[in-house]
């Protein structure tokens, strides 16, 4: 038994979504695939081939990470430690999300588990990585235990986890994964709009140093929640949601253009990807990042690149690559 979840690609808003102002996003063509299998024991086996990670655990043992999570998150929220600092190493995402589904369920497993986790999506890289594999996990987990699938809960859970990982999600990834499509996202709740029909090409710029958390983090100090700054990110994003199903290929690159000036003004643009960028633009298309940035280092994830072709020469000479990306319709599923 296997459930999938689209990834998603921000075409408008990243940050500002954080502050209550609209986002427009869509479900891409990538995904993560949750499969689960009976266990001959009563150990809980995760299985990551794509990182090389089998580990089995005990029900009790996954409680007791739970319960140092949630310590961890609220030392976090506290300013006592980093949002880095409250998962210890990267698989704890999806045991956090299994445990915490299995406990609000309250379900009593009679045999053991094994769940497997494999996915196309770039981890780490504004593609919402995380929220569609634990959306996998979770639906999986569900369907195989014979609870009925309720959205509800299973944005519920994503967004718990979210939270242990990026430190105060907007949500717009779970949404945008629960329920596929091109959406305007905000305050937790999101309208369906056409899926764009302009050309979208993904370049990929290198995993940033930084991870979402911290740039969420460092942008709230810097910034502020109630910066001016946020407004014009929505104006911006209303502007995409308009003509996201049009074929108005001028009027999507200058609202592009212009959601990347604002990124740069938050300082989560990276010199060598705005310049990138500027080289894209001055060959006539537009591009902007496509998740948090980077507030470090120069490398900022996948920017999205409006354009009639892919910018071939171009990544080429900047030493990235390239690929082209279409919409899901479908959100997470049981296949």
């Amino acid at each position: 038994m296997k459930a999938i979840a689209p990834g998603k690609l921000i075409l408008s808003g990243e940050h500002a979504v954080v502050y209550g102002q609209p986002a427009v996003a869509m479900a891409i063509d990538l995904s993560a695939q949750t499969t689960i299998l009976p266990q001959a024991d009563d150990d809980i086996v995760f299985s990551l081939p794509d990182l090389r990670q089998r580990e089995s655990f005990k029900l009790r043992a996954l409680r007791e990470m739970k319960r140092r999570i949630l310590t961890n998150y609220h030392l976090f929220q506290e300013g006592e430690i980093g949002i880095r600092e409250v998962l210890v190493k990267p698989v704890e995402l999806l045991l956090f999300s299994f445990i915490t589904l299995l406990d609000g369920m309250h379900v009593k497993l009679e045999e053991g588990l094994d769940i497997g986790l494999t996915s196309s999506i770039p981890v780490g890289c504004g593609l919402g990585s995380s929220a569609a594999a634990v959306l996998s996990e979770l639906r999986a987990v569900g369907h195989y235990l014979r609870v009925d699938f309720r959205p509800d809960w299973h944005m519920k859970y994503s967004m718990l986890a979210e939270n242990m990982q990026h430190g105060h999600a907007s949500g717009v990834d779970s949404y945008v994964s629960m329920h596929g499509g091109c959406v305007r996202f905000q305050e937790g709740a999101g309208t369906s709009i056409p899926m764009p029909t302009v050309p979208i090409f993904v370049v990929q710029t290198g995993v940033p140093i930084c991870s979402t958390g911290e740039c969420v983090s460092h942008v709230r100090e810097a910034i502020g929640p109630d910066a001016a700054i946020w407004h014009d990110f929505g104006a911006v994003s209303d502007e995409v949601a308009q003509v996201a199903g049009k074929r108005d290929l001028r009027a999507m690159k200058a609202a592009v253009r212009e959601n990347h000036r604002l990124l740069c003004k938050i300082g989560v643009v990276p010199a060598r990807v705005a310049s990138f960028i500027e080289d894209v633009e001055s060959m006539g298309g537009a591009a902007k990042i496509c998740g948090a940035g980077a507030v470090r280092g120069d490398r900022a994830g996948i920017v999205m690149v409006i354009a009639d072709e892919p910018p071939l020469h171009l990544c080429a000479k900047y030493g990235y690559t390239v690929s082209a990306v279409r919409g899901d319709p479908l959100g997470v599923r049981v296949v």
